[in-house]
């Protein structure tokens, strides 16, 4: 079998030489941005608006209702004043992109995070 050396990659001293590739494309530097890209074309699709300060806050309101969206590289993150619409945007996300949930939130970006009936304490 022959292969040849991909357009705009010959190597003409080693033209007999194919390279292995080391990295995946979710290894590569334009990995996060092609996943973020999609991943907020979706979310705005899906009624969302981004937030003014910050650009990874995704806010969608029902009625009296809001629900929040955090992203951080590939980790999502997400609350609501209405239970329905967690578990609604739990099911829109799956049925869109492999994912897994991983349950309530205890630790994020080296922030422990309680949750009671009390209100949600944040600690490092």
């Amino acid at each position: 079998m022959y292969v040849n050396q991909p357009l705009g990659f010959e190597n003409s001293s080693m033209l007999n030489h194919v390279f292995k590739l080391k990295n995946a494309l979710y290894g590569l530097k334009q990995a996060p941005r092609a996943w973020y890209e999609r991943l907020s074309k979706f979310l705005l699709e899906k009624g969302f608006t981004r937030g003014k300060g910050d650009t990874t806050l995704f806010i969608k309101r029902k009625r009296n209702d809001i629900l929040l969206v955090q992203i951080y590289v590939d980790d999502i993150i997400f609350g609501s004043t209405n239970d329905s619409l967690c578990k609604e945007f739990s099911q829109d996300m799956q049925s869109e992109f492999e994912m897994s949930m991983m349950g309530e939130l205890n630790f994020f970006l080296g922030l422990q995070i309680k949750q009671t009936k009390n209100g949600i304490f944040i600690s490092q």
